[in-house]
Protein backbone atom coordinates (compact mmCIF):
# COMPACT_ATOMS: atom_id res chain seq x y z
CA UNK A 1 0.00 0.00 0.00
CA UNK A 2 1.24 3.51 -0.90
CA UNK A 3 0.47 7.11 -2.08
CA UNK A 4 1.75 10.14 -2.20
CA UNK A 5 0.40 13.54 -1.42
CA UNK A 6 0.74 16.97 0.60
CA UNK A 7 0.21 17.67 4.33
CA UNK A 8 0.64 19.88 7.13
CA UNK A 9 2.64 18.76 9.97
CA UNK A 10 0.00 18.63 13.28
CA UNK A 11 2.25 16.96 15.89
CA UNK A 12 5.93 14.74 16.13
CA UNK A 13 7.16 12.90 18.95
CA UNK A 14 10.30 10.67 19.09
CA UNK A 15 10.05 6.85 18.25
CA UNK A 16 12.84 4.63 19.45
CA UNK A 17 16.93 6.40 19.39
CA UNK A 18 16.56 8.17 15.64
CA UNK A 19 12.82 7.69 14.49
CA UNK A 20 9.79 10.47 14.66
CA UNK A 21 5.53 9.60 14.04
CA UNK A 22 3.99 12.39 12.83
CA UNK A 23 0.55 13.10 12.34
CA UNK A 24 -0.45 15.17 8.94
CA UNK A 25 -3.56 16.58 7.53
CA UNK A 26 -3.93 16.14 4.15
CA UNK A 27 -6.31 16.97 1.53
CA UNK A 28 -7.04 13.09 0.26
CA UNK A 29 -5.78 10.95 3.17
CA UNK A 30 -7.34 13.06 6.09
CA UNK A 31 -5.04 12.64 9.57
CA UNK A 32 -2.54 10.59 8.80
CA UNK A 33 0.14 9.09 11.18
CA UNK A 34 3.33 7.33 10.17
CA UNK A 35 6.84 7.18 10.85
CA UNK A 36 9.44 9.24 9.27
CA UNK A 37 13.45 6.90 9.71
CA UNK A 38 15.55 8.93 10.87
CA UNK A 39 13.22 11.70 11.92
CA UNK A 40 15.61 12.83 14.92
CA UNK A 41 18.83 13.32 12.61
CA UNK A 42 19.94 16.88 11.73
CA UNK A 43 19.10 16.61 8.58
CA UNK A 44 15.41 16.08 8.87
CA UNK A 45 14.15 17.19 12.41
CA UNK A 46 14.67 21.12 11.75
CA UNK A 47 11.88 19.99 8.95
CA UNK A 48 9.08 18.23 11.35
CA UNK A 49 7.58 21.71 12.85
CA UNK A 50 4.35 21.75 13.45
CA UNK A 51 2.49 23.96 10.49
CA UNK A 52 5.22 22.71 7.78
CA UNK A 53 3.82 22.01 4.54
CA UNK A 54 5.21 18.73 3.66
CA UNK A 55 5.68 16.50 0.26
CA UNK A 56 4.79 12.75 2.09
CA UNK A 57 5.43 9.36 0.49
CA UNK A 58 3.44 6.67 2.68
CA UNK A 59 4.17 3.10 2.10
CA UNK A 60 2.73 0.26 4.48
CA UNK A 61 2.61 -3.55 4.05
CA UNK A 62 -1.05 -3.68 4.82
CA UNK A 63 -3.52 -0.60 4.97
CA UNK A 64 -3.97 -0.47 8.79
CA UNK A 65 -0.81 -0.60 9.72
CA UNK A 66 1.01 2.74 10.43
CA UNK A 67 3.55 2.52 8.06
CA UNK A 68 6.42 5.12 6.88
CA UNK A 69 6.38 8.35 5.50
CA UNK A 70 9.42 10.05 3.18
CA UNK A 71 9.20 13.90 3.48
CA UNK A 72 10.33 16.80 1.53
CA UNK A 73 9.56 20.17 2.57
CA UNK A 74 7.37 22.51 1.08
CA UNK A 75 7.25 25.60 3.25
CA UNK A 76 8.05 26.25 6.38
CA UNK A 77 5.40 28.16 8.34
CA UNK A 78 6.51 28.61 12.11
CA UNK A 79 10.03 30.41 10.89
CA UNK A 80 7.54 32.37 8.94
CA UNK A 81 5.52 33.43 12.55
CA UNK A 82 8.59 33.04 14.89
CA UNK A 83 8.75 36.86 15.46
CA UNK A 84 4.81 37.24 16.42
CA UNK A 85 3.77 35.73 19.36
CA UNK A 86 0.48 35.73 18.54
CA UNK A 87 0.27 34.32 15.08
CA UNK A 88 2.53 31.55 16.56
CA UNK A 89 0.02 30.40 19.54
CA UNK A 90 -2.62 30.25 16.45
CA UNK A 91 -0.30 28.31 14.60
CA UNK A 92 -0.21 25.84 17.85
CA UNK A 93 -3.51 26.85 18.41
CA UNK A 94 -4.65 24.86 14.57
CA UNK A 95 -2.51 21.76 14.29
CA UNK A 96 -3.93 21.05 18.21
CA UNK A 97 -7.29 21.15 17.01
CA UNK A 98 -7.07 19.31 13.74
CA UNK A 99 -5.24 16.65 15.59
CA UNK A 100 -7.50 16.31 18.25
CA UNK A 101 -10.88 16.63 16.38
CA UNK A 102 -10.00 15.10 12.95
CA UNK A 103 -10.69 11.49 12.63
CA UNK A 104 -8.30 9.52 11.41
CA UNK A 105 -7.86 8.74 7.55
CA UNK A 106 -11.00 10.42 6.74
CA UNK A 107 -10.76 12.92 3.85
CA UNK A 108 -12.12 16.43 4.99
CA UNK A 109 -10.60 18.36 1.66
CA UNK A 110 -12.81 21.92 2.13
CA UNK A 111 -11.43 22.21 5.85
CA UNK A 112 -8.15 21.30 4.50
CA UNK A 113 -7.95 24.34 1.84
CA UNK A 114 -9.33 26.70 4.21
CA UNK A 115 -6.78 25.51 6.93
CA UNK A 116 -4.02 25.81 4.37
CA UNK A 117 -5.31 29.37 3.57
CA UNK A 118 -5.48 30.11 7.32
CA UNK A 119 -2.14 28.93 8.01
CA UNK A 120 -0.67 30.90 5.10
CA UNK A 121 -2.59 34.32 6.41
CA UNK A 122 -1.00 34.23 10.08
CA UNK A 123 1.13 36.98 10.54
CA UNK A 124 0.31 38.50 7.06
CA UNK A 125 -2.67 40.80 7.99
CA UNK A 126 -3.83 42.60 10.98
CA UNK A 127 -6.91 40.64 10.15
CA UNK A 128 -5.82 37.59 10.91
CA UNK A 129 -7.77 36.87 14.45
CA UNK A 130 -11.09 37.19 12.68
CA UNK A 131 -10.03 34.94 9.92
CA UNK A 132 -9.04 32.71 12.56
CA UNK A 133 -12.03 33.01 14.56
CA UNK A 134 -14.01 32.31 11.09
CA UNK A 135 -12.12 28.95 10.91
CA UNK A 136 -12.98 27.83 14.10
CA UNK A 137 -16.43 28.72 13.08
CA UNK A 138 -15.78 25.98 9.88
CA UNK A 139 -14.25 23.27 11.75
CA UNK A 140 -17.19 23.04 13.86
CA UNK A 141 -19.34 22.86 11.04
CA UNK A 142 -17.21 20.42 9.00
CA UNK A 143 -17.32 17.53 12.10
CA UNK A 144 -21.24 18.79 12.67
CA UNK A 145 -21.22 20.78 14.80
CA UNK A 146 -21.92 24.36 13.10
CA UNK A 147 -23.92 27.54 13.88
CA UNK A 148 -26.74 28.78 12.62
CA UNK A 149 -26.41 32.58 12.69
CA UNK A 150 -28.54 33.72 9.86
CA UNK A 151 -31.42 34.63 11.95
CA UNK A 152 -33.15 35.16 15.12
CA UNK A 153 -34.15 31.68 16.80
CA UNK A 154 -37.40 33.21 18.44
CA UNK A 155 -38.80 35.62 16.01
CA UNK A 156 -37.01 34.73 12.64
CA UNK A 157 -35.56 38.00 12.00
CA UNK A 158 -32.07 39.32 10.67
CA UNK A 159 -31.48 42.90 12.49
CA UNK A 160 -30.01 43.22 15.78
CA UNK A 161 -28.32 39.80 16.19
CA UNK A 162 -25.93 39.73 19.51
CA UNK A 163 -26.77 36.84 21.67
CA UNK A 164 -26.28 32.80 20.28
CA UNK A 165 -28.37 30.29 22.05
CA UNK A 166 -25.95 27.61 23.77
CA UNK A 167 -28.44 24.65 23.21
CA UNK A 168 -29.07 25.40 19.89
CA UNK A 169 -26.03 27.07 18.22
CA UNK A 170 -28.61 29.90 16.51
CA UNK A 171 -28.18 33.16 16.80
CA UNK A 172 -30.79 35.47 18.90
CA UNK A 173 -31.90 39.13 18.97
CA UNK A 174 -32.07 41.49 21.34
CA UNK A 175 -35.88 41.55 21.24
CA UNK A 176 -35.55 38.18 20.88
CA UNK A 177 -33.36 37.58 24.19
CA UNK A 178 -35.52 39.24 26.56
CA UNK A 179 -35.08 38.25 30.14
CA UNK A 180 -32.81 35.32 29.39
CA UNK A 181 -30.20 37.76 27.78
CA UNK A 182 -27.76 36.83 30.51
CA UNK A 183 -27.63 33.05 29.92
CA UNK A 184 -26.85 33.18 26.41
CA UNK A 185 -23.28 33.68 24.64
CA UNK A 186 -22.79 36.91 23.00
CA UNK A 187 -22.44 37.18 19.27
CA UNK A 188 -19.99 40.17 18.50
CA UNK A 189 -19.73 41.50 14.91
CA UNK A 190 -16.42 39.58 14.39
CA UNK A 191 -18.49 36.33 14.48
CA UNK A 192 -20.22 37.35 11.79
CA UNK A 193 -17.14 38.13 9.77
CA UNK A 194 -16.90 41.79 10.33
CA UNK A 195 -13.31 42.80 10.96
CA UNK A 196 -12.67 45.48 13.50
CA UNK A 197 -9.84 46.65 15.72
CA UNK A 198 -11.72 45.39 18.70
CA UNK A 199 -9.83 42.56 20.51
CA UNK A 200 -12.71 42.46 23.32
CA UNK A 201 -14.98 41.54 20.71
CA UNK A 202 -12.59 38.73 18.80
CA UNK A 203 -12.55 37.47 22.61
CA UNK A 204 -15.92 37.43 23.07
CA UNK A 205 -16.15 35.18 19.79
CA UNK A 206 -13.51 32.49 20.86
CA UNK A 207 -15.61 32.51 24.25
CA UNK A 208 -18.72 31.41 21.88
CA UNK A 209 -16.84 29.14 19.57
CA UNK A 210 -15.17 27.74 22.94
CA UNK A 211 -18.12 26.42 24.13
CA UNK A 212 -19.39 24.43 21.26
CA UNK A 213 -16.33 23.18 20.77
CA UNK A 214 -15.95 22.07 24.41
CA UNK A 215 -19.60 20.89 25.03
CA UNK A 216 -20.54 19.94 21.22
CA UNK A 217 -17.27 18.54 19.82
CA UNK A 218 -15.01 16.91 23.13
CA UNK A 219 -18.10 15.84 24.46
CA UNK A 220 -18.81 14.14 21.34
CA UNK A 221 -15.27 12.79 21.59
CA UNK A 222 -15.86 11.09 25.33
CA UNK A 223 -15.37 14.68 27.19
CA UNK A 224 -11.65 15.22 26.06
CA UNK A 225 -10.19 18.13 28.05
CA UNK A 226 -9.09 20.84 24.63
CA UNK A 227 -6.06 20.99 23.62
CA UNK A 228 -4.28 23.72 26.03
CA UNK A 229 -2.89 25.14 22.85
CA UNK A 230 -5.89 26.85 22.11
CA UNK A 231 -6.63 28.05 26.01
CA UNK A 232 -2.96 29.89 25.43
CA UNK A 233 -4.07 31.25 22.29
CA UNK A 234 -7.28 32.96 24.00
CA UNK A 235 -5.43 33.91 27.19
CA UNK A 236 -2.56 36.02 24.63
CA UNK A 237 -5.62 37.42 22.81
CA UNK A 238 -7.72 38.56 25.76
CA UNK A 239 -4.55 40.11 27.45
CA UNK A 240 -4.15 42.11 24.20
CA UNK A 241 -7.67 43.37 24.44
CA UNK A 242 -7.11 44.11 28.26
CA UNK A 243 -9.98 41.81 29.37
CA UNK A 244 -10.19 38.22 30.69
CA UNK A 245 -13.57 36.75 29.13
CA UNK A 246 -15.32 34.16 31.74
CA UNK A 247 -13.86 31.12 29.80
CA UNK A 248 -10.25 31.80 30.66
CA UNK A 249 -11.60 31.87 34.77
CA UNK A 250 -13.52 28.68 33.54
CA UNK A 251 -17.04 30.29 34.22
CA UNK A 252 -18.25 29.66 30.30
CA UNK A 253 -21.11 27.42 32.21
Amino acid sequence: MDWRDQGTLLSVRKHGETSAIIEVFTAEHGRHAGVVRGGTSRKIAPILQPGAQLDLAWRARLEDHIGSFTVEPVKSRAAAVMDDRAALAALNAMTALLAFALPEREAHPRLYARSIAMFDLLGQTPAWPVAYLRWELALLEELGFGLDLSGCAVTGGREDLVFVSPKSGRAVSAEGAGEWASRLLPLPPELLGVVTCDLAGLVDGLRTTGHFLRHGLAHSLGDKPLPEARARLVDRLARGSGVLQGEQRGGEG
